[in-house]
């Protein structure tokens, strides 16, 4: 029996083209992670503040790298994509920035970002996270981005809004966090929803 409804985005229209690197206003660069980096992402799961919003730790520098070896994969798969934030002139890593969840036919995904301790404060996550949604509603036709984060988080919340996604509502005992379950805010933008500002 025939779908009546087409798929929102072809399969095929992430892994059909390498991942770009995008241009961030102030300085950055989201690129395609390198083998590299990971000494950097190492030493930034280190952080007990990023250690508390994760679920996973990298307890050396090859575990790292084999995360970044899974994060290249998932491109191909068209399941998760996954970007570094960096310094467009040194490039230093400042941190990571992400599709996650992504529905090609049902033209949706979620965004996921981190940065390092030296990065917060700076407008770092807010221009990522627009540069990176942009491309997604413009260049692959993305129809939907969600963004969720713990009602604990409130650091986070700013990012959503200031980016805006528009705050949807709280989704109960949603996620288990180190120290329990976590109520989670629940923000999304929606293609042709206007411009968004860069922090």
């Amino acid at each position: 029996m025939p779908f009546k409804i087409p798929d929102i985005v072809a399969a095929g229209t992430l892994a059909g083209r390498a991942q770009p690197t995008l241009p961030v206003p102030g300085g950055l660069v989201v690129r395609p992670w390198r083998d590299a980096d990971a000494p950097a992402v190492h030493a930034a799961f280190q952080d007990p503040l990023l250690q508390r919003w994760h679920a996973r730790v990298a307890d050396s520098e090859s575990e790292a790298l084999g995360w970044i070896e899974d994060w290249r994969k998932a491109w191909a798969d068209e399941r998760d994509a996954y970007w570094a934030i960096a310094d467009a002139a040194t490039d230093e890593l400042v941190g990571r920035v992400a599709l996650r969840c992504i529905v090609l036919g049902d033209g949706q995904a979620e965004v996921a970002y981190w940065t390092v301790p030296s990065a917060r404060g700076r407008g770092v996550a807010p221009r990522a996270v627009v540069a990176l949604t942009d491309w997604a509603f413009e260049e692959v036709g993305l129809h939907r981005i969600e963004l969720t984060h713990s009602t604990a988080n409130e650091a986070s919340c700013r990012v959503a809004l200031k980016t805006g996604f528009v705050a949807e509502g709280t989704k109960r005992g949603a996620l288990l966090h180190e120290d329990g379950w976590h109520d989670m805010h629940l923000h999304a933008r929606i293609r042709g929803d206007g411009p968004t500002a860069v922090v």
